[in-house]
């Protein structure tokens, strides 16, 4: 817990739990503001539990609950009179702060001068720039304020949002174009299963967020909340909306830790680790190596994940390292797959089970995490049986490696542009939004039903951008994707296979097969994942160079009769 000193009787903080208050109140503070809502995460405290800890370290509790980008002029007013009848000093805190400090920020317009306040906040390490408008407006209720209008917002500053932008602005320079991004850095995750093979280090994942957004495009230095697409806007995480003619989703997913119980307590120790947490990949080697003996469990959730691949790479990566070191012999590894196979691409089955052979893994479907106990060292499966039937196994572990279950973002499910699974409702080729004609999504969150990996974005940001132009210009849509997905399955140090493959598992190599084998590994395919993929990743995709990724025009598509067809042009 890191509390933010924001004024000399006001601080925030991001999510605490009941087990913090008496650090609290010996840190003096008198009174809590709770600003986030109740079942906002399943891993929150309620705000009963938070008040009756709090009564007990004689703290005083209010709760104030705000949905991200939804604070109106009756919450500020809310908080003020929170603020002034309750004793000093206070901490407030929603899930990062933002909505703590925003209310803070807010409440003090008129008071403090618009720059005091932004300055304030960025010291604390929040960016409330996008707020200035309507702090000046709370300053001076006379004086309106025009919400801000771009061509194109892109919500995400990920592998997907920037490919995206730069693929726009490669066919039309001069839009004016925004890319909606809280993080600072941006990540080659991708790389994250090499550093926890001891290949790469964690570095070399990591870049500056600010030297990779195309020249010319704002960034918008704040969270995405919410959508109005009646009205073509965005709201951002501090109220703010941004106006749009078209729009691009390209969020991610959120990866739901809390669905395991007890993983969160144990991540990271005990040997329970993962590739899929920042910072968790070096965790990995550190067990890899240290490991000489005992069981070593690797597990995937049920679909759809991120790379599907990505739990047997590790895996596998481990193996070969046990083996090298002579120490294979005396560990037990296996694979706990909720689904029903070791891979949805028949044709890499027979390869990837020669290598399952050599490495002797035990392999266990329709086999599901469902809790850990790290101190004790025990998983929880929930196992299907072919009739349905549920049961729970309890096994014992050294070693723990997690793919943790994913779904789509809150602030995406719950909006009107998802469909009933919460990912953006989009034609599977087009990417269009089945609803709003001028939204389109990219990336992981989009619905369209492709393996979810960087390769995909590769191929999906110049589809989205043609057809992106094409209904600003008032034309249909005509550039498709096929489903396209990569996913080098490394199955040891120095070989690989290229797995490439569309919709309904067809493939879909990039190379002939007498340079990379398409199905089976090869050390070309290892020099691929390794060295060009990085390459291809920065300095081609994220700059909108479509190298062996042109978009592919459907004629038919531009001859379809308006009525027989959905949404045409951008509202």
């Amino acid at each position: 817990m890191e509390i933010k000193r924001i004024a000399p009787d006001f601080s925030v903080s991001a999510q605490i739990t009941f087990h913090d208050l008496e650090e609290i109140a010996r840190s003096g503070f008198r009174t809590i503001i709770v600003n986030r809502p109740d079942g906002e995460s399943s891993d929150q405290p309620d705000f009963e539990e938070i008040k009756i800890a709090a009564k007990a370290a004689g703290i005083e509790a209010h709760y104030l609950p705000i949905i991200a980008g939804q604070i109106s002029d009756a919450d500020v007013t809310d908080f003020k009179n929170v603020m002034r009848d309750t004793s000093a000093p206070i901490l407030a805190f929603c899930r990062t702060g933002t909505r703590s400090i925003t209310l803070w920020a807010l409440s003090q317009a008129g008071h403090l001068s618009t720059n005091a306040i932004l300055e304030t906040a960025a010291k604390a390490e929040y960016d409330l720039s996008s707020l200035r408008s309507r702090l000046d407006v709370c300053a001076n209720p006379a004086e309106s304020s025009l919400v801000k209008t771009y061509d194109i917002v892109i919500v995400g500053g990920g592998a997907a949002g920037i490919a995206t932008a730069a693929s726009i602005l490669k066919r039309r320079k001069g839009l004016d174009i925004a890319i909606v991004e809280p993080s600072t850095e941006h990540y080659y995750q991708p790389g994250w299963t090499l550093v926890g093979g001891g290949v790469f280090k964690r570095e070399q994942t990591e870049r500056p967020m600010a030297g990779l957004i195309p020249k010319g495009v704002h960034w918008i230095h704040t969270a995405g909340a919410g959508f109005d697409p009646d009205r073509n806007e965005i709201i951002l995480e501090n109220s703010e909306r941004v106006q749009y003619r078209a729009l691009v989703v390209a969020p991610g997913l959120k990866l739901d830790w809390a669905q395991v119980e007890g993983l969160a307590e144990t991540l990271g120790k005990n040997g329970v680790t993962s590739n899929y947490r920042l910072g968790m990949a070096s965790y990995t080697w550190e067990l890899v190596q240290s490991l000489k003996g005992g069981k070593a469990l690797f597990t995937q959730p049920p679909m759809p994940i991120k790379c599907a691949g990505a739990p047997q790479k590790v895996m596998y990566l481990s193996c070969d390292t046990w083996r090298k070191s002579g120490a294979l012999k005396n560990i037990d590894p296996s694979f706990h797959n909720a689904g029903g196979g070791i891979f949805g691409i028949k044709d890499y089955v027979p390869a990837l089970m020669k290598v399952v052979e050599r490495y002797g893994i035990g392999l266990h479907f329709n086999e599901n995490l469902i809790a850990v106990d790290g101190p004790n060292k025990k998983a929880t499966f929930e196992v299907t049986s072919e009739k349905g039937e549920k049961t729970r196994v309890i096994r014992n572990f050294n070693m723990l490696h997690i793919c943790p279950p994913q779904t789509a973002l809150d602030f995406v499910a719950n909006s009107p542009i998802a469909n009933e699974a919460g990912w953006v409702d989009v034609d599977d080729r087009t990417l269009q939004h089945k609803k709003y004609a001028n939204i389109f999504s990219v990336g992981d969150a989009s619905s369209a039903p492709n393996a979810k990996t960087a390769a995909a974005v590769r191929k999906q940001a110049p589809v989205a951008a043609v057809n992106l132009l094409s209904i600003l210009n008032g034309e249909r849509p005509c550039a498709v994707y096929n489903g396209y997905g990569s996913c080098p399955l490394i199955v040891e140090r120095g070989r690989a296979i290229l797995a490439e493959f569309g919709y309904g598992g067809k493939l879909d190599p990039t190379f002939p097969g007498w340079f990379i084998s398409a199905t089976k590994p090869s050390w070309q395919a290892w020099f691929a994942k390794v060295a060009l993929m990085p390459f291809l990743y920065f300095d081609l995709m994220l700059k909108g160079h479509e190298w062996l990724a042109k978009p592919k025009i459907d004629p038919e598509l531009r001859s379809i009769n308006d009525d027989d067809a959905g949404p045409v042009k951008a509202a």
